[in-house]
């Protein structure tokens, strides 16, 4: 993932996606981008015959994008929940922190300093580097006097910076926005949990009952359908912990 920041705003996303939304958002761009993927992901098989193999070309599986604007006072997230394209705003002033300045730690070889905040059901722990005056940091994180290098969680979420460049790139608006429908950050994640958790019911009433979904483990044995715990596996546990 990537971070574009300067004083007032800052963008959060990951290349290939952006690579191939700007393509995707021109008819020309779409026919050249369905060429490089058709010419890189349909493979010949040893038994003499084509499958496609996403594994192998640019494709997007990365859905995630975080805008923060200070004159606005607004975070704008754009993603995919349930197999749909949504967008939703906050506020700015909605994430609060602890700072505690006797406790550091080095990041990319700047001092950094400690800070705690309890946001959207889980506490955190970042560290920002004040001699970087830009207030935002990776996912949504904002609001600190320096740039967020490091965060961490219980429960195995972190993001750390692993490099760092003074960049003319543009930070363009979100492409083909109006392939995306506003929704409410609880509503989206509810309908995520009850689509993970109903794939095969979903399929089979899409598909007038002719639906199996099928799991296997590493040794190819069939095993149940995993099960989303948002508790567990969400970066935003609180719509749960609010039932």
């Amino acid at each position: 993932m990537t971070l574009l920041a300067n004083a007032s705003k800052s963008k959060y996303f990951n290349s290939i996606s952006l690579w191939t939304d700007s393509l995707s958002s021109t008819p020309e761009g779409k026919a050249k981008l369905d060429e490089i993927i058709r010419a890189n992901c349909l493979v010949m098989h040893p038994d003499g015959y084509e499958y496609w193999d996403l594994t192998k070309g640019p494709v997007k599986n990365i859905y995630t994008y975080v805008f923060n604007d200070i004159t606005s006072g607004l975070q704008t997230v754009y993603d995919e929940w349930a197999d749909e394209l949504h967008y939703y705003t906050e506020s700015l002033e909605e994430q609060t922190w602890d700072i505690f300045a006797d406790s550091t730690a080095t990041v990319l070889g700047y001092e950094c300093i400690m800070a705690k905040t309890d946001y959207h059901g889980r506490k955190w722990t970042v560290w920002f580097a004040p001699d970087i005056p830009l207030s935002f940091g990776p996912w949504k994180f904002r609001g600190l006097p320096g740039l967020i290098l490091k965060a961490e969680v219980d429960g195995g979420f972190s993001f750390i910076a692993t490099g760092m460049e003074k960049s003319d790139r543009a930070m363009t608006p979100m492409y083909s926005k109006g392939e995306y429908s506003e929704i409410s950050r609880i509503k989206a994640q509810e309908e995520h949990e009850y689509f993970v958790n109903n794939q095969e019911s979903i399929l089979k009433a899409q598909n007038g009952g002719l639906a199996k979904i099928t799991y296997a483990d590493e040794n190819g044995n069939e095993i149940s359908a995993p099960i989303y715990d948002a508790l567990i596996m969400s970066l935003e546990p609180d719509y749960k912990k609010k039932k």
